[in-house]
């Protein structure tokens, strides 16, 4: 029972009949979310130590640096934002990410994410708090209203996902041409690799991509090759909520790294260059 007793339901008069801290989970779950959510819209407008000249490690959180204010050589796809804009005295730009033109897609596209609508739906919303335990909102419209209605655009926000892929892939290649026009490997390439990979992973494993690629096919046998990355792409797909987990650490991982460096709080481990 997840809601209140109507009907033919069994009238029940507590609020779950279970006896197991069926309420960590979703506690968990709030904490790690909103630890994160800090951690990143700190860091989003923090707008320093974001990019090390020496080796071009650019912090995801600022991938692409779009802003005419960006560290020299780490705006890959040009300069489209003013560096300051006064209004009143006061500078407007200060609250606009450097990466405005994609922070908020990858945004949309967790906030859409199947996993994530069951994480933050139990954990702030309590809709339900967890299985067999009854949910405190008297009605509910379902995701047929605003602002839930966004949640139907899922799929056109994983088109989004994976182009931003593609430009942190390149950020992770580009890493490797030091500042001397050499090649180079270090610590830091290999964690923005381990990165890169695993948000492919985690955006291949999406229930969207899945449907994608095996949708609207009644016989798998006369399209092999979508068959086999329909199996490819489902097994990603039972791990989705590790990947989902996985990659808020290695973004954070990612950034953490990269901003110790641009501060000079450590030396990168070099292996070649």
């Amino acid at each position: 029972m997840t809601t209140t007793a109507t009907g033919g339901r069994a009238a029940i008069a507590a609020r779950t009949l279970r006896t197991d801290r069926w309420w960590f989970p979703p506690a968990i779950q709030a904490f790690g979310l909103t630890a994160w959510v800090a951690y990143a819209t700190f860091r989003v407008f923090q707008q320093k130590d974001y990019f090390v000249t020496d080796y071009n490690y650019l912090t995801p959180f600022y991938s692409p640096c779009m802003s005419e204010a960006c560290v020299p050589g780490s705006s890959h796809f040009g300069q489209l934002l003013p560096a300051d804009l006064i209004v009143g005295g006061f500078d407007v730009m200060r609250l606009v990410p450097f990466a405005v033109v994609t922070l908020p897609f990858l945004l949309l596209f967790r906030l859409t994410c199947y996993y994530y609508r069951k994480a933050y739906y139990r954990a702030f919303w309590m809709s339900p708090p967890a299985c067999a335990v009854a949910e405190p909102h008297a009605k509910y419209s379902g995701e047929t209203r605003f602002p839930l209605l966004m949640q139907n655009f899922h799929r056109y926000f994983f088109y989004a996902a994976a182009i931003i892929s593609l430009i942190n892939t390149w950020d992770a290649i580009y890493a490797h041409h030091t500042h001397d026009g050499g090649f180079g490997l270090g610590l830091g390439n290999v964690i923005l690799w381990v990165n890169v990979i695993l948000l492919w992973a985690y955006t291949a494993s999406c229930h969207s991509c899945r449907s994608i690629i095996g949708g609207k096919l009644n016989h798998f046998s006369k399209h092999p090759v979508r068959y086999k990355l329909w199996q490819k792409v489902s097994f990603l797909n039972g791990r989705h909520m590790l990947l989902a987990w996985i990659t808020l650490g290695t973004l954070a991982l990612t950034d953490f790294y990269i901003m110790g460096l641009a501060a000079g709080w450590y030396s990168d481990l070099r292996f070649i260059g």
